[in-house]
């Protein structure tokens, strides 16, 4: 176990040093331009896919392979453990752009502080009823808690490395260094991001382009993971009450805090909406850590677990929840791009 959390550990560190170094820069927001119809002059409409989607993609794909690697090795199926992620993708992926409309009044942006706190609200009630329906049907059982505590940790992964995504649009950015106090000032001035780029979000919606900002996607990102590998630890140790509190207490509670650290439109009012939805979500993970008792579970091991979801339907499963978060999230409808087509003569 120790070699696997070690190894994690490193991988995940080289990705997000990676995007620390280079997504603020302006060619890592647009990752291709599709041309979609041609004008008159003879130049085409592109639709722009996003190196946002491609990195919440890559969040999502690998959330979900450590949700199923988790609860396999408490001895859940895969069959069960893919019907619970689907269902709370379905529930909670719409509800990332749903609520940002409600919130924030804007119809072509996602909040995953949204999508979390409705996931957090509903995964009780979903995993209850899979196990009295589905569950008496196929004979399988999901344990609550366990569950629970493979969901925070699958979904404090997510978020830690999708934090990049934000970085690589622009968006969820903190405030300018000049404003803080000069011990933080002189701390974050070396290690704040500068955005380039006049089509990311920092730059259209508050004109901070070349400004150096606090750097709360990379706090948040290094935060999450670390998070997650340490809760992966308690986990696996079948501390799972223990290993859900500490996930939940620690993602949520730096979500309502570090909303005093962001620059970005948060809706209206003193204290954001998000603020309150990171509050109650400690809250309430607290209430079902006290509430939900812990089930004896099967000790498969972590190794067995991996190796089960080396099977094709598995594997297609995975591509699939890649494919169609990339498309949904990817598809830039803030952005256009403008392509014009010619030949090299030289090489005819």
């Amino acid at each position: 176990m120790s070699l696997l959390l070690g190894s994690l550990t490193v991988v995940c560190g080289i990705y997000l040093w990676w995007g620390f170094t280079v997504l603020p820069g302006e060619r890592w927001q647009i990752l291709a331009a599709v041309p979609a119809g041609k004008d008159p002059e003879g130049s085409w409409h592109g639709i722009n896919f996003t190196w946002y989607g491609l990195l919440t993609a890559n969040a999502y794909l690998v959330a979900v392979a450590v949700l199923l690697a988790l609860m396999g090795a408490v001895g859940v199926t895969p069959v069960a453990v893919a019907l619970l992620a689907t269902v709370m993708l379905l529930c909670c992926v719409p509800a990332s752009r749903l609520v940002a409309q409600i919130v924030e009044k804007k119809n072509h942006t996602f909040t995953v502080g949204g999508a979390v706190f409705v996931g957090i609200l509903i995964m009780p009630l979903v995993i209850s009823l899979l196990n009295r329906s589905i569950g008496v049907l196929f004979s399988f059982h999901i344990p609550m808690m366990a569950a629970c505590a493979a969901i925070a940790i699958a979904y404090a992964f997510g978020e830690g490395l999708g934090r990049l995504a934000c970085i690589s649009f622009g968006c969820c950015y903190g405030k300018p260094v000049a404003t803080l106090p000069g011990s933080l000032a002189g701390w974050f001035g070396r290690y704040g991001f500068v955005f380039q780029g006049s089509t990311k979000k920092i730059a259209y919606a508050d004109n901070m382009e070349g400004i150096r900002v606090i750097p709360v996607q990379a706090l948040t990102a290094v935060l999450y993971t670390a998070c997650g590998l340490f809760c992966t630890a308690l986990f696996l140790d079948s501390r799972h009450t223990t290993a859900f509190l500490v996930a939940s207490v620690v993602t949520q509670g730096w979500r309502a805090f570090s909303e005093t650290l962001r620059a970005d439109y948060r809706g209206a009012g003193r204290v954001s909406a998000y603020r309150i939805m990171g509050l109650i979500g400690v809250l309430y993970a607290v209430g079902l850590s006290l509430f939900i008792a812990p089930e004896l579970t099967a000790h498969v091991g972590l190794a067995t677990a991996l190796g089960s979801l080396w099977r094709p339907e598995l594997i297609l499963f995975l591509q699939a929840v890649w494919v169609a978060i990339f498309i949904y999230t990817g598809r830039s409808t803030v952005t256009g791009a403008t392509i014009r087509l010619h030949l090299h003569t030289d090489r005819i």
